[in-house]
C-alpha cells in the first residue's frame, strides 16, 4: 500500500548501512531459483513471529563441551534471576494472566487484560506491546494466515491475495507502535542504558513486520524492521547481557542471514549483518530456557528453524511438548500433525487430524477453532496417501465452513475440483472450479481454476 508506510513514521527508522530499496521483490530482477530462496529466507524473521502460536516447547539441548581437567575448585553456579534481566511490567500477575489466555487463542480475554494493564500503565512502551501483539495476531488468525500449509508452497511469495483488514483495526495496529516507539526513543534519549525501553522497542518493530509482511506483502519495509529489532535487542544485550528476551530476536536474525543465498550473505556480511545458525539456535535455546514474554516464542520459532532445516523429529519433539502444556490451544494441536506430515508419517498425521476435529467436536474445548485449517491439512494429507476419494470430501469439508476466509474457500474448492477430475466426476469438478473462478472476493485461485474448466486435471 504506497504511502502508508510513510505515514505510520516506520520507514524512517532503518538500521544504519542498509540498503534502500524501496521496490517490492517483485520488480528485482532475480534469477527465479535465487530469488525464490532470497526471498523465503529474507521472511523467515517475520514469518517466524507470524507462527510463534504454532509450534512447540523446545526440549532440544546444546551439545556437551569438550572435556577437558576438572578445575581445582569449581565456583557453585549461581541461579538465574529473571526479574533482574526483564522489564518489572512483564511480572505483573495481570500480564501473566493476558498471556496464559493468549497462548489458548483466547484473544478476547488476553486483549481485555492487556487493555486494563495499557490502561493502568500508559507510560510503560510495554504495554503498547502486549496490545499490539494480540490485536495483530486475533486478525491474522481470523484471515486463516496462521495455517502453516499455506507456507509449504513457494506460491505464496506471489500470491495475488488481497487481506481486507477493517480500516479501524489498520489503525489500532499503527497507533500502538507509534505510540509505544516513541516513548522508547522518549526515554533513550534521557538514558542511553534503558535496556528495557531497547527490548520494548525492538518487540514493537517485530510485531509489526509480521503484520505488514503477511497482510501488505511489503517484504522489503518488514525486513528492515527485522533487522532495527534484532539492532535494539542487541544494544539491550550489550547492557545487560543476561537479558534472555532479547537473545530471540538476535537468534532469529542470526539463523535467517545464515540460510540465505551465498552471493546475498555476502553482501549482508559487507553491510556488518552476519548470521550463523547454530548460534542462532543457541540463542533461541537461551531465551526458551530464561525468557519471560519469549519464552514460548522462542521455543517456536526453534520448531519452525528445525522445520526449515529438515529435522522433523526434533521438530516434532518440541511441538509435542507445547501441545501437550496448552492441549487447548487449536493451533499447537493442529501444527503437531502438520509436523506429523511433513516427516513423512502420513497415517500419523490422519489420525492426527481426526483427533483436533475429535475435540473441536466438544464444547468449550477449543476457543473459536477454525476448522477448516484442520480439514484442509486432513485433505492435503490424504492426497499425498493417494485416498483420492476421502481426500475430495475434506477438501469440501473445509470450505463448507461457515468461518472460512473466502481466500481458503477457493484454494478449497479448487482443489477439491482436481480430486474429482481424477475421480472422472467432471461434472462435479467444473461447478468446483466454477465457483473458485467466480468474480468478486479472492481471485488469486481464478485463473487456475479457468484453465482447469477447459482441460482436466490430470496431476496427483
Amino acid at each position: 500500500m504506497r504511502g502508508y508506510l510513510e505515514l505510520s513514521g516506520l520507514q524512517e527508522r532503518q538500521p544504519e548501512g542498509f540498503c534502500p530499496v524501496d521496490r517490492p521483490f517483485a520488480a528485482i530482477d532475480l534469477p527465479g531459483r535465487s530469488r525464490s530462496g532470497f526471498l523465503k529466507a529474507g521472511l523467515a524473521c517475520a514469518i517466524s513471529l507470524v507462527w510463534m502460536l504454532v509450534a512447540g516447547a523446545a526440549t532440544a539441548t546444546a551439545a556437551p563441551p569438550a572435556k577437558a581437567a576438572p578445575p581445582a575448585a569449581a565456583a557453585p553456579q549461581q541461579k538465574y534471576d529473571a526479574t533482574q534481566h526483564s522489564d518489572p511490567l512483564n511480572f505483573d500477575p495481570v500480564v501473566r494472566d493476558g498471556y496464559e489466555h493468549f497462548y489458548i487463542l483466547d484473544f478476547d480475554g488476553a486483549l481485555s487484560r492487556f487493555e486494563s494493564v495499557l490502561k493502568a500503565n500508559p507510560q510503560e512502551p510495554m504495554a503498547y506491546g502486549y496490545v499490539q501483539m494480540v490485536t495483530v495476531f486475533r486478525e491474522l488468525y481470523h484471515q486463516d494466515l496462521l495455517d502453516t500449509t499455506y507456507y509449504a508452497h513457494d506460491s505464496f511469495l506471489t500470491s495475488k491475495r488481497e487481506v481486507p483488514v477493517a480500516a479501524a483495526t489498520r489503525q489500532r495496529i499503527e497507533s500502538l507502535t507509534n505510540a509505544g516507539i516513541k516513548l522508547c526513543d522518549d526515554r533513550i534519549r534521557t538514558n542511553p542504558n534503558d535496556k528495557d525501553a531497547y527490548f520494548a522497542r525492538g518487540y514493537l518493530r517485530g510485531i509489526h513486520a509480521a503484520f505488514i509482511t503477511l497482510v501488505d506483502h511489503s517484504y522489503v519495509t518488514a525486513a528492515r524492521q527485522g533487522y532495527s529489532a534484532r539492532n535494539d535487542s542487541e544494544q539491550a544485550l550489550k547492557i545487560d547481557p543476561q537479558y534472555a528476551d532479547a537473545k530471540m530476536a538476535v537468534g532469529i536474525q542470526q539463523f535467517a542471514v545464515a540460510s540465505l543465498p551465498r552471493w546475498v550473505r555476502m553482501v549482508v556480511g559487507i553491510m556488518g549483518v552476519g548470521g550463523n545458525k547454530e548460534k542462532g539456535l543457541a540463542m533461541l535455546r537461551e531465551s526458551a530456557a530464561h525468557g519471560v514474554v519469549t519464552a514460548v516464542e522462542s521455543r517456536t520459532v526453534l520448531s519452525l528453524f528445525l522445520r526449515h532445516d529438515a529435522r522433523y523429529h526434533e521438530a516434532l519433539v518440541v511441538q509435542h511438548g507445547l501441545a501437550t502444556q496448552y492441549p487447548h490451544d487449536y493451533l499447537y494441536r493442529l501444527e503437531e500433525a502438520n509436523l506429523t506430515k511433513d516427516e513423512g508419517n502420513g497415517p500419523g498425521a490422519i489420525a492426527l487430524y481426526r483427533a483436533v476435529l475429535a475435540d473441536a467436536a466438544r464444547p468449550g474445548y477449543f476457543v473459536d477453532p477454525r476448522l477448516q485449517m484442520a480439514w484442509f491439512g486432513l485433505a492435503d494429507t490424504q492426497r499425498g496417501q493417494n485416498d483420492i476419494a476421502d481426500a475430495a470430501e475434506s477438501y469440501v469439508k473445509a470450505a463448507e465452513q461457515p468461518k472460512c476466509s473466502d481466500w481458503l474457500r477457493k484454494r478449497a474448492q479448487l482443489n477439491a475440483g482436481e480430486m474429482f477430475d481424477l475421480l472422472h466426476e467432471r461434472e462435479r469438478a467444473i461447478k468446483l472450479y466454477e465457483v473458485a473462478s467466480a468474480g468478486g472476493g479472492d481471485q488469486s485461485q481464478a485463473d487456475m481454476a479457468r484453465r482447469l474448466m477447459k482441460t482436466p486435471y490430470a496431476g496427483k
